[in-house]
């Protein structure tokens, strides 16, 4: 352990703001920030792309690139604390009954899971950015050929207008019988 975690958090910025903003309690917040704290090696006071590739779960996952992008909107080439716990709420579990709005709601949670596939964010998941994913998710394991095979099939059967293309409400529709809230929520703070 490093002489960084074993000093005593004084105040963390933003605080009661990111817990209302979060839904995450006074001691999650604690330890998000003890986390981005670590994840900053230098002091910096922020993160970088650099940082999060650190992360063993993401650099070994097949979108970790994607889900790191996200910590970083508007083109940004860095993150502070307040955004790092945003992100990261989307992952938090689903704890009794909860509004729409909030940030770990099913509707937030495929919303988050929607801008991972859109990445040109024009509101439809094209066949390219369909493929792309599909791509990074199965690999090696299937030809080319079985590759766009299942891309085309996809997208057939998510596409009710005929766009040939995935609205964030034919995606909804077509994950409806998943159970999101679960398959989106990490214990990351246990």
């Amino acid at each position: 352990m490093g002489a960084q975690n074993s000093q005593p958090v004084t105040a963390i910025p933003e605080q009661e703001e990111i817990m209302a903003e979060t839904g995450f309690s006074q001691a999650n917040v604690l330890r998000l920030y003890q986390r981005f704290q670590a994840l900053d090696k230098n002091e910096k006071g922020y993160l970088s792309k650099y940082d999060l590739e650190g992360i063993g779960a993401l650099a070994v996952n097949p979108i970790g690139d994607r889900i790191i992008n996200a910590f970083f909107q508007d083109g940004r080439e860095t993150t502070d604390f307040r955004t790092f716990a945003r992100v990261l709420a989307h992952f938090r579990p689903v704890e009794g009954p909860g509004g729409s709005e909030n940030v770990n709601s099913r509707l937030s949670k495929l919303k988050f899971a929607f801008q991972l596939y859109d990445q040109d964010k024009d509101g439809k998941i094209s066949r390219a950015e369909m493929l792309q994913v599909l791509r990074m998710m199965i690999g090696i394991q299937v030809t080319n050929e079985q590759l766009e095979c299942i891309t085309d099939r996809t997208i057939q059967e998510a596409d009710k207008d005929g766009d040939n293309a995935i609205s964030f409400e034919e995606f909804a529709k077509s994950v409806e019988k998943l159970n999101i809230e679960q398959k989106m929520s990490l214990r990351i703070l246990k």
